[in-house]
């Protein structure tokens, strides 16, 4: 398919053309939704110099896309991952990850202003937080959040010897910031029921119908591996898991980020790897935007109210037994509904996905693909859109 003929995928934002990875502080102000997204333009794969591209939209469907908020440069090397948050005034605050090239592991937090209500240009400030006196592999993903008269920030921290963990700190007025110790830390050793990695990418903490849930993306050497979560309690800095769980199947889904909707609701939008228009020179995807909800230990999401309105003509339910199929010039995607679970076979590698007792959907927009089974998430993105048979 040439390039005068593609369509972008209609519910799924992309960039115009270049690398994008992690989305960022997606947050409604003044009537739009303000996303931001790890940016590399000019290429097709990743680079150490990411940006913060910048998009906005009133109903997180129809995306515009506005000039790159941050770029590297004033000491940092690159702009890495991050969150925002808005005070009890209204201002707002980007913390990211600064990094210095080509040792890039360990970066430092940093700040950035808006100059005008718009959002639309941003002045950096300083750095607010440096890795902790711990013997470190890597340090990064400020996750910015209200701990009751306080502000407290967690990063993704990777410790010697496989623990991963994340760092916590603690501020009374978004500026100053104290290191507080280990918010939660697990080995790397630890299997049961399901294994977290040697580095916690973009650990966010967040409550859901007063319970605390934590997410956080699974990393080890180098490779990005799945989106887990924890269930428990937080108080006084710290998380005490009581479950743990597995959000993501596949090789797609990857670096979630929270927000809560002009509504209050909690939701996730994620990294889709994968996706991709060569023709085009635009690489990666983002998942439409998920609204959460628990059953019992077990973190469900579902598509956003306003994208499963939008999107149900291309939305397919699977009932128990049935067996759906999409191809694409990469490949078919085939899936097959049991009892409890769905078999996802894509290039060759079959995947059990859990599924819950209610139904099973799929969505289909250009080269992606999101199966949503009530008890997990699996996704695929292409480099040529999918058509159902």
């Amino acid at each position: 398919m040439t390039h005068a003929t593609r369509a972008r995928p209609r519910w799924h934002f992309t960039p115009g053309s270049g690398w994008m990875n992690d989305p960022l502080a997606l947050t409604w102000h003044n009537g739009r939704y303000h996303l931001f997204f790890q940016y590399v333009p000019d290429r097709t794969t990743w680079a150490p110099e990411c940006r913060w591209g910048h998009a906005s939209s009133p109903d997180l469907i129809s995306w515009t896309e506005h000039p790159v908020a941050l770029e590297p440069g004033d000491g940092d090397d690159g702009i890495w991952s991050g969150s925002l948050a808005v005070d009890d005034e209204g201002r707002a605050t980007i913390f990211y990850t600064a990094v210095s090239t080509p040792e890039f592991g360990v970066g430092r937090i940093r700040t950035a202003t808006p100059a005008d209500d718009d959002w639309l240009v941003w002045t950096k400030g300083d750095v607010v937080a440096e890795a902790p006196p711990l013997d470190l592999v890597a340090f990064r993903d400020p996750f910015v959040m209200r701990d009751g008269e306080k502000w407290r920030m967690l990063v993704g921290t990777a410790i010697v010897g496989g623990d991963a963990a994340a760092s916590s700190f603690v501020s009374d007025d978004l500026g100053s910031w104290s290191f507080d110790g280990l918010a939660a830390s697990r080995s790397t050793s630890e299997t049961d029921p399901v294994w977290t990695g040697a580095l916690w990418e973009c650990p966010q903490i967040f409550t859901i119908d007063g319970r605390d849930v934590m997410v956080t993306s699974v990393w080890q050497d180098d490779e990005l591996h799945y989106v887990a979560y924890a269930v428990g309690s937080f108080a006084d800095g710290r998380f005490a898991a009581s479950s743990w769980g597995r959000l993501t199947y596949g090789d797609s889904y990857y670096a979630p980020s929270f927000f809560r909707d002009r509504d209050g609701r909690p939701c996730l939008i994620s990294w889709m790897r994968g996706a991709s228009d060569p023709d085009v020179g635009r690489s990666s995807a983002l998942s439409v935007p998920h609204v959460l909800r628990l059953e019992g230990d077990t973190l469900v999401a579902a598509p956003h109210p306003a994208v499963a309105e939008a999107s149900a003509a291309a939305r397919a339910p699977i009932a128990v037994g049935q067996e759906w199929a999409a191809s694409s010039a990469d490949g078919t995607l085939t899936l097959r509904r049991e009892l409890d679970s769905v078999v996802c076979t894509w290039q060759g590698a079959e995947t059990v996905v859990p599924a819950g007792d209610g139904a099973v959907e799929v969505l289909v927009d250009g080269e992606t693909v999101e199966v949503f089974t009530g008890a997990a998430l699996f996704g695929v993105g292409a480099a040529s859109p999918f058509a159902v048979q």
